[in-house]
């Protein structure tokens, strides 16, 4: 089995919240993503922050282009390795 993760890279955390939550509705994954703070390099203020939502795909069955163009709709992209 292989562990594909995905990573939604989202503008502040409402944004990341609202794609977790819906992500479950609208790709039918059952494991909870994860939500991660991501300041931006060199940034201390707390406007300049980013949310990550990591998916795992260990099925690899989430069409990566589904998920950049879901994310886009929050102002997000998925974060390509």
């Amino acid at each position: 089995m292989s562990n594909v993760r995905h990573v939604l890279v989202l503008p502040d955390r409402d944004a990341a919240e609202e794609v977790a939550e819906e992500l479950g509705q609208r790709f039918g994954i059952s494991e909870e993503p994860q939500l991660v703070r991501d300041a931006l390099a060199g940034e201390d203020d707390a406007e300049d922050v980013q949310w990550l939502v990591v998916v795992e795909d260990s099925a690899e069955r989430l069409d990566a282009s589904a998920l950049d163009a879901f994310a886009a709709e929050y102002e997000g992209w998925l974060e390509t390795p």
